[in-house]
């Protein structure tokens, strides 16, 4: 005998649920759909790469059970955020907490409840701003845990962006102040819309830039050092990086934090930028080609 028919709609099978997949290489969070996507365009432009296992994919709700953040006070109003175990590219990103608000620098994929109390307890934020597409990770989810906040991109890398949302705000030019005491500043290089963030009060007062790694600071915090790609080790042309040091003279910073934990470069940063610019267009130029 049959049993009494259905009525309703199908149940939907697990594929077929709706997610934001993740990229486990890069951390990039896609546009929803019912499954992972097929490919990842950041990966496979040659600034970064897909691993030798190929392309996988995650959500947050997964990253949830495995990840959790950590948290660092490198001085007054600035505090790292970064994931435990590192994920995708591994980079931490800074909370800047200034008189006049708090912008979250830079983006890492996980977030959780006990991130949002955190930043909540420090004031929340204000602004994402984001140095450049590989560290765009999941700023839609944080920008909407914080009530929307503005996402500050620059326009120049538009196409990278693979989950639009209307809290993305493109900026244009050379400079964006977002807040009385901080600026982003465009220096391309690594991407064309490659950005910094320079916080005029910062470090007591001598000034503070965040470079992520379109500036990145070196192994022996000593210098600065500049590419296409990192890890495909294609490097800059020396006007480009000629082109960085122009776009950051106006600015007056002694630290440097980079995009890891422990690169930070604590005092002296103008002056290494200029030193480092120069061994750089040197080396570039043949410097230590053999006699």
């Amino acid at each position: 005998m049959r049993g009494p028919t259905k009525i309703g709609p199908p149940e939907p099978k697990e594929y077929e649920i709706m997610a934001f997949y993740i990229c486990t290489a890069c951390g990039t969070q896609h546009a929803e759909s019912k499954q992972p996507p097929t490919h990842c365009v950041i990966c496979e432009e040659e600034r970064q790469y897909i691993p030798p296992r190929g392309q996988t994919w995650t959500t947050l709700d997964a990253l949830r059970q495995s990840h959790t953040n950590t948290f660092h006070e490198y001085e007054k109003g600035i505090i790292g955020i970064g994931s435990t175990p590192a994920f995708a590219i591994g980079q931490r990103a800074l909370l800047v907490r200034t008189d006049n608000g708090n912008i979250l620098w830079d983006c890492i994929a996980p977030l959780d409840d006990a991130t949002v109390t955190m930043v909540e307890g420090l004031g929340g934020i204000d602004g994402i701003a984001i140095s450049h597409p590989h560290f765009y990770t999941t700023m839609v989810e944080w920008s909407h845990a914080f009530g929307g906040v503005p996402i500050h991109l620059h326009a120049d890398d538009q196409q990278w962006i693979m989950r639009p949302d209307p809290a993305i705000k493109l900026w244009t030019g050379e400079s964006l102040k977002l807040l009385p005491d901080l600026t982003l500043v465009r220096c391309g290089g690594h991407f064309a819309g490659g950005s910094v963030l320079h916080w005029a009060k910062g470090a007591g007062g001598r000034g503070v830039l965040c470079s992520s790694d379109i500036a990145t600071v070196t192994m022996d915090r000593k210098f600065l050092t500049f590419m296409r790609s990192y890890p495909n080790l294609i490097p800059l042309s020396a006007n480009q990086v000629s082109a960085i040091a122009v776009a950051l003279e106006p600015f007056a910073f002694d630290t440097v934090y980079g995009h890891y934990f422990d690169r930070v470069i604590p005092t002296g940063g103008k002056e290494i930028l200029a030193i480092s610019v120069k061994r750089y267009v040197a080396a570039i130029n043949g410097a230590y080609d053999r006699a």
